[in-house]
């Protein structure tokens, strides 16, 4: 596998004075509506298991035909390593620790955050989301031990086809054959009894979904999505879709057609990079439907990962953080630098962003792009990008903090950029790490002990964001 070694920030916009105007898409479509908006997310994808990454065996077409029109961020992060708190930051520009969302079903999200479709709501966007939610329960009769119900259509989604967390990603409603881990349906020794899935199941719009749910699961969520989009415009109406795919979180299962695509690799890979592809099929399906509909050119396209690649089959070799050390679940930079791109045809210029961006970062792009204002009043972590990609700025203005919180094994980590360093602490109270990642990004020479000033100023700015964000979590920026 290849992977890119030297990147630079190039001239993104067509125009580098058009971020600074209250309507940002005024200035290149006078007659048009305001944009729409497509945040698109993977699963457990790695940074090196898509083409425009490097990978030469993944086949990715149309992602990477996005990324060369669009702009490829090369250092783009996820708010936490894993799952759920990475989400509440896309959707909120939030760190997630604000939110009491510290890991995997641990809280969920409040109703009292400030999220992307609520904001767009007020400005005349239909809002629709579709695929893995994992901010909370999806159905009120449930009851588990951790979590709540707090589904989509609480947070100014309009329309949803959701499921609480994890599906197989081919024939999302059985359990796929070998499968013994969670959602399979197992007698007291441990035995699978039954072939359905025992764990998360769609719902639209808070009714369980019954039909149209065979084969590649990705496709499964595209065919509930592109009718939300054309409903849209037929009603003349902006739009925010999020797309959210199971793929390629385990169970990673890809159909036969799909592994025929992979001979001459492991069976696990076959399944990975076949699940991939037929996710990138079904987006270059929704880009056909944007272009045949004419609105192709109106519509903001976002692509990301919740996290890093699966620990057991990036250790065996199977998925790839790429260059980087690291997966799911661990801070270093496996675990949360994440494949990332920024599509707009007609109004972005190809290039390759190499300035720190994340998931926080969103929802102020998001808002800047359509000229709404931005959230006040409350700390928010995300700062929009549009001065970064326009030229105008080299880098973002205020540094990004990153943490995973479990009191499962005492799980407690936390990560702090700040220009051209990083500081690591795998596990509260243990060693800590210093990083120049501009010079070495796959985090082998810890310079602690050769720059101590660098790492106290650094673990003194830490502190005071980790109380800042236990003030938040407290309360402190909710009306009671």
């Amino acid at each position: 596998m290849k992977y890119l070694k030297s990147i630079t920030l190039l001239p993104l916009l067509l125009s580098t004075a058009l971020w600074a105007q209250k309507n940002f898409w005024v200035a290149n479509n006078e007659t048009k509506s305001p944009p729409n908006i497509i945040m698109i997310m993977a699963d457990d994808l790695g940074w090196g298991d898509v083409g425009f990454n490097g990978n030469d065996v993944v086949m990715t077409p149309h992602l990477d035909k996005m990324c060369n029109g669009g702009i490829n961020f090369t250092q783009f992060y996820a708010a936490a390593p894993l799952c759920s708190p990475s989400r509440a930051a896309c959707l909120t520009g939030r760190n997630p620790f604000r939110q009491g969302i510290y890991a995997a079903h641990t809280g969920a999200l409040r109703y009292a955050e400030k999220t992307m479709p609520e904001l767009l709501g007020k400005e005349g966007y239909k809002t629709g989301f579709f695929g893995k939610w994992h901010l909370g329960w999806i159905e009120a009769e449930q009851v588990e031990s951790r979590g709540h119900f707090s589904p989509p259509r609480q947070h100014g989604f309009d329309e949803s086809f959701a499921t609480k967390s994890a599906v197989p990603t081919w024939n999302p409603t059985k359990t796929p054959a070998g499968w013994k881990g969670f959602g399979a349906i197992k007698d007291k020794e441990g035995n699978v009894i039954d072939e359905n899935w025992g764990g998360s199941r769609y719902l639209h719009n808070g009714e369980v979904v019954t039909d149209n749910l065979d084969g590649d699961d990705s496709r499964v969520i595209m065919d509930r999505a592109i009718p939300f989009i054309e409903k849209s415009i037929k009603a003349g109406k902006p739009f925010l879709a999020n797309i959210w795919f199971h793929t390629p979180h385990e169970p990673v299962v890809a159909g036969p057609e799909y592994l025929a695509m992979y001979p001459g690799i492991k069976e696990e890979q076959q399944h990975l990079y076949g699940c991939i592809t037929a996710m990138d099929e079904q987006i270059g399906r929704l880009i056909s439907f944007l272009e045949e509909n004419d609105v192709l050119e109106n519509t903001v396209i976002f692509f990301t990962s919740d996290n890093g690649p699966s620990g057991p089959i990036t250790r065996k070799g199977i998925a790839s953080a790429g260059p980087f050390k690291g997966n799911k679940h661990e801070i270093w930079e496996g675990g949360i630098r994440v494949p990332s791109l920024m599509y707009w045809k007609g109004t972005i210029k190809g290039g390759v962003c190499k300035a720190t961006t994340g998931g926080v970062d969103y929802l102020p792009t998001v808002l800047d792009i359509v000229g709404a204002s931005q959230v006040k009043k409350i700390p928010i972590d995300g700062e929009s990008l549009l001065p970064i990609i326009s030229g105008e700025m080299a880098e973002r203005s205020q540094a990004m903090a990153f943490g995973f919180k479990r009191l499962y094994k005492d799980i407690e980590m936390y990560a702090f950029i700040d220009g051209e360093y990083k500081l690591a602490i795998p596990k509260m109270g243990e060693e800590v790490f210093l990083y120049n990642i501009e010079k070495d990004s796959v985090e082998l020479n810890n310079l602690v002990e050769s720059q101590p000033e660098i790492k106290d100023k650094m673990m003194q700015q830490l502190s005071k964001t980790i109380v800042s964000w236990q003030d938040s979590d407290d309360g402190k920026d909710y009306t009671w």
